[in-house]
């Protein structure tokens, strides 16, 4: 249990990093960080690390990666963002959100390093940058064994692209950002693979034609080794399971048969193969213990990844916020579960591409919901609702300007549905949405 003096100095401290550049406007360069991090004796190189970029599954192929070498028996740091409710989320410590007073002594150990990083340059330290500075920190001062360590955005010029990893991972490549990374998937894909660092241990997910030619053209210029889904190994097993999956994973080392994952969706799937090579590739390839892999998989959690998170109705939170995400979740419903109507939640980033990302939910969602989130970046809900109009006929769309009052009448619609059993709700469009939604269903569970 946190204390009240300590709710008051985490709040302070949330409220000190919020009020910094935001991580949504980036300045593409690694100068401040390197900075940063140089003066606070570098605590990023002194653990090894797994450093995993792209652009979908990222956070689940982490928090796989983070659950795999826990159970082998290491102490584990991970570093995931954005987070869905609690900014401790970020920064875990063997699979668990960072220790309120532990967060607090790591801020105080760079609080003033932070202001001097300020007054050096032109653009002050952002939230991003101090974010993953205090992950650095807090895995040095544990200590762990290794950090599994996000990119946020991008990879060559991401905060996160200080570490000397171990093993590259790189989930796959769509089109998001694109305001920084680039308008072409080679583009993107360049950016990108700037995390394959020379002579390191490199794991690809399956990728489109010309983003593999891109990622293999860095690979083949840093002299990295490289292991491909497709290639060097793959996911040659999956049927659908009780509150999950079951797999079958070729990898580096050995065939691992009968893995449960409680995770829905193919691409979980995938994500859990190339996991599973990016702790094979950092112990030299060789087969793991077999047992410590079922039980690293079995105990996995991606929260907000097509999440059940109520029953009566059902309730699903996916954080799907570009094209590439909402298509895999169609196709999860579509696949994995047995609704005969869906009423989707939507509310979406005025910077997404949010005409793509409703014609992928259109053929699976029976009845939309628009509407906004508390972020100042959200798209609004009038906004949303024109565009949702031009997509679904205009009878299937309702208008709702509060989440809160969207989740209601949506719960109220399935509960009215003549077989209101097979009635879904599926609540998308943002990691904002999705937090958002998470606490509100709390607190209607708890009336």
């Amino acid at each position: 249990m946190t204390s009240a003096e300590d709710q008051a100095r985490l709040k302070a401290i949330e409220v000190a990093l919020e009020t910094r550049w935001p991580e949504t406007a980036i300045e593409p360069t690694l100068e401040r960080i390197a900075a940063l991090v140089d003066i606070l004796g570098s605590p990023q190189l002194s653990y090894p690390t797994i450093h995993i970029a792209g652009t979908n599954g990222k956070t689940s192929t982490a928090r796989m990666i983070d659950s795999l070498l826990f159970n082998i028996g290491m102490r584990t740091g991970r570093y995931t963002s954005p987070h869905l409710e609690s900014f401790l989320e970020r920064i875990s410590i063997n699979g668990l959100p960072i220790d309120s007073k532990d967060f607090i002594f790591a801020y105080n150990d760079i609080a003033l390093y932070l202001d001097l990083m300020d007054k050096k340059f032109e653009t002050p330290i952002s939230y991003f940058e101090a974010m993953t500075a205090l992950a650095f920190v807090a895995f040095a001062e544990f200590p762990v064994d290794i950090g599994v360590i996000e990119a946020g955005m991008g990879g060559e010029w991401d905060a996160s692209n200080v570490v000397e990893a171990a093993v590259s991972v790189i989930t796959p490549i769509g089109f998001d950002h694109m305001a920084y990374l680039g308008n072409t998937l080679t583009e993107i894909a360049r950016t990108k693979s700037g995390i394959i660092k020379e002579g390191s241990n490199v794991v690809l997910a399956q990728q489109q034609p010309d983003v593999a030619t891109e990622l293999m053209r860095r690979v083949a210029q840093v002299g990295a080794n490289v292991a491909r889904e497709g290639v060097e190994f793959s996911l040659t097993s999956r049927n659908v399971a009780v509150g999950g999956q079951l797999l079958t994973v070729k990898g580096l080392g050995g065939v691992y048969e009968d893995i449960f994952l409680p995770l829905h969706g193919k691409h979980q799937g995938e994500n859990a193969a190339t996991a599973l090579v990016a702790v094979e590739s950092f112990f030299g390839g060789q087969e793991l213990d077999q047992e410590a892999v079922r039980t690293g998989f079995a105990q996995v959690a991606s929260p907000g990844r097509c999440e059940v998170v109520h029953r009566d109705p059902t309730i699903i939170l996916d954080a799907a916020h570009n094209p590439h995400g909402a298509k895999a979740l169609a196709q999860t419903l579509e696949n994995e579960f047995t609704f005969d109507e869906i009423i989707g939640v939507v509310g979406v980033f005025a910077d997404k591409e949010v005409e793509e990302i409703l014609r992928e939910l259109e053929p699976i969602v029976n009845t939309l919901i628009v509407t906004e989130s508390i972020s100042p970046r959200a798209l609004p809900v009038e906004d949303l609702a024109r565009i949702a109009m031009k997509i679904f006929e205009p009878d299937r769309v309702i208008i709702e300007p509060r989440l809160q009052k969207a989740i209601t009448s949506a719960i109220s619609a399935a509960k009215s549905a003549e077989n209101n059993e097979s009635v879904g709700i599926v609540i998308t469009g943002s990691v904002t949405t999705v937090g958002q939604s998470r606490a509100i269903i709390k607190g209607i569970e708890n009336e």
